[in-house]
């Protein structure tokens, strides 16, 4: 009986694998590429569109960052530590009466935009009708303690003035949340659901920070950068040659709002320095600013869906804007 042979195994041989460079060749590379190309990188760093540019980014960034971290915070807190029922106790049953009390609700949370959007999704986690959240989410900005002081500042001798910019931006931001209660549909709006934390409420809550802060805090960046770019191709003296005309006016500042995108504890003073425009048309700029702009339009996409930014920002502006002129005719 014939053995079969055993069959020969070649001796391993070593697997030549692609070179990859490692990060220290990747750093020499850096240094070298920028080393040769320095004039060029001076020059063109030099450029006055540039400089303009990282500006307005870094500005928008620094200055909504602080209290999209607030916003986070608060929001984990609600979403975690505050009792589901809580909310509807606070607020009235019937919704078209929540509306306006959430509305006031938010004179009392001092932050900007950027915090209202994480706390007003969590509201909605919570059970609290969407239409009210929506309502806080565009007051709060507006009508805080720190927005009207810090307007007070920027427009001294003018309490009316102080009066007007609560009084439009409270009324808009009621006036939409009635017509969300009326016209808004539930698949308009998605909130992300909260991410599964297993553990303590303690993990719970720094799992819900990571996710609102990764979540919301890269369209912050990509909207502050939208805006920076509009600030560096816009030519200013297209605001000034509309400042003649009432009604231009009013439209230029409200879109000029939108672009800037100036967190409201600071939108005041910019607003005072542009004198050439009206009183009317200033106050349009401040009641649009923390309700419609890039990056408030860029977080509410992240958070409540793309479907719901498409309808709520456009409708918010016209909103807005109407509620400044009206106000302005009867205050200022």
């Amino acid at each position: 009986m014939r053995m079969l042979a055993e069959p020969q195994t070649k001796p391993d041989t070593p697997v030549r694998r692609p070179y990859r460079p490692g990060g220290l060749e990747l750093l020499a590379l850096a240094i070298v590429t920028i080393v040769i190309a320095r004039p060029w990188l001076v020059a063109w760093l030099d450029a006055p569109w540039l400089q303009r540019w990282t500006v307005v980014f870094v500005s928008v960034v620094v200055q909504a960052m602080p209290f999209l971290v607030f916003g986070v915070v608060l929001s984990a807190v609600i979403a975690v530590f505050v009792p589901p029922a809580f909310f509807a106790r606070a607020l009235p049953r019937n919704p078209a009466l929540a509306v306006p009390v959430a509305g006031v609700a938010g004179a009392v949370l001092p932050g900007c935009e950027c915090a209202s959007v994480p706390v007003a999704g969590a509201f909605i986690r919570r059970g609290v009708t969407p239409a009210a959240a929506l309502a806080f989410l565009l007051s709060a900005p507006a009508i805080n303690p720190i927005v009207l002081v810090s307007t007070a500042v920027a427009f001294p001798g003018r309490p009316s003035f102080v009066a007007a910019r609560f009084a439009a931006s409270l009324l808009a931001a009621v006036v939409m949340g009635w017509l969300w209660l009326r016209l808004g549909k539930a698949d308009w709006l998605r909130p992300p659901p909260r991410p599964h934390t297993e553990g303590s409420k303690l993990a719970a809550f720094w799992g819900s920070c990571r996710h609102d802060i990764v979540h919301a805090g890269g369209f912050l960046v990509l909207g502050g950068a939208v805006a920076a770019t509009l600030n560096a191709v816009v030519p200013e003296r297209w605001m000034t040659a509309v400042a003649g005309n009432p009604w231009l006016s009013v439209l230029a500042l409200a879109l000029l709002a939108v672009v800037l995108s100036i967190c409201s504890e600071a939108d005041a003073f910019v607003a005072a320095s542009l004198t050439q425009f009206s009183l009317t048309a200033r106050l349009a700029f401040l009641v649009v600013g923390p309700m419609v702009d890039v990056k408030l339009v860029a977080m509410q996409a992240a958070t409540f869906g793309r479907a719901f930014a498409a309808r709520f920002a456009p409708a918010t502006f016209v909103v807005a804007v109407a509620s400044a002129v009206l106000v302005g005719a009867v205050l200022l």
